[in-house]
């Protein structure tokens, strides 16, 4: 029998990842502040991740350690609380020898590498979000050079999938198009976009966590190469439930005059990069070296719109 603990339990990649590593020779710790059950024989562990004490508690003989914690989507709540979050759990796994699976998206790469991002992206992050991300990837890459932990990151683009949250395309686009609503984007409606779907990421995950030669590299996960832009996503989901619906995309000046009262708003700007380019997220290492592909966009276009199982 083998313990998992997912750090962060009961976010759409913690489900997921759980739903893989189920079975009857599997212990599963889910740890979070209000955990709860995602296979019926998980074990459930109160904590918070910013207490070193709890996260030690939940890694205790922990064969595998999952950081898989969604923090506020806040420029100051990153800044405070990242660094300690994932010092915590280096500490935690150096003490209980448990390997680390870090979930990782492409804020700390080079904004100027958008438009082809493999494993070998370089670092260099411009906004103050994507600098904490670097910050706590070279946190990680030190401990792991240092023999101090043994980890892989395992890298998505924007996810979305079947009652997803927060996630960009569900809440956008596919909810407003099924609630009889205009969908909606920022910046740019036109541009090629990356989107990894939220069940080929917990599963490739999960393998990557039984593999013995995954360890102490970057993967980028499963993603398709369809790169459709927002109003190509809005056609195929229209085509697919018969509506008709036409996309409003807020230019940079009304994201500007609106993040002024809405405060998520004003923590997107510093993405527009990421909507006003081309953004090309490749997963060719998986694939070539373990098989793994992502599932066909019109595929989890259906499921995510409950149109399929």
């Amino acid at each position: 029998m083998k313990t998992y603990t997912i750090l962060g339990a009961n976010g759409n990649i913690a489900k997921s990842v759980s739903k893989h590593l189920a079975g009857t020779e599997n212990r599963i710790r889910q740890f979070s502040r209000n955990p709860k059950k995602t296979n019926p024989n998980d074990e459930l562990l109160s904590g918070d991740l910013l207490n070193p004490k709890d996260v030690k508690k939940a890694t205790d003989g922990s064969d595998v350690v999952f950081l898989l914690a969604g923090l506020q989507y806040s420029t100051k709540v990153w800044k405070d609380q990242w660094p300690k979050v994932m010092k915590n759990t280096i500490d935690a796994c150096e003490v209980s020898n448990s390997k680390l699976v870090f979930f990782d998206n492409m804020y700390a790469l080079d904004p100027e590498h958008i438009g082809h991002i493999t494993e070998e992206t370089p670092f260099g992050a411009k906004g103050p979000k994507g600098k904490v991300r670097q910050e706590i990837l070279e946190m990680l890459w030190k401990a792991i050079d240092e023999k101090r932990v043994t980890a892989l990151v395992a890298r998505a683009a924007d996810f979305y999938g079947p009652d997803a949250q927060n996630s960009i395309p569900n809440e956008m686009i596919f909810n407003k198009i099924q609630t009889g609503k205009n969908p909606q984007w920022l910046y740019s409606g036109d541009r090629a976009h990356s989107f990894t779907y939220i069940p080929d990421a917990g599963y490739a995950t999960a393998f990557l966590s039984q593999q013995d030669d995954s360890w102490n590299q970057t993967w980028n996960l499963p993603t398709c190469e369809d790169f459709p832009s927002a109003s190509q996503l809005v056609d195929e989901v229209n085509k697919l439930l018969g509506s008709n619906k036409k996309l409003t995309v807020l230019p940079a000046l009304g994201v500007n005059i609106l993040g002024l009262f809405v405060p998520i708003l004003k923590e997107m700007k510093e993405n527009r990069y990421q909507l006003d380019q081309d953004y090309r997220f490749y997963s060719g290492k998986i694939a070539k070296k373990y098989n793994l592909h992502p599932t066909p966009l019109e595929i989890g276009l259906k499921r995510s719109l409950n149109l399929m199982e």
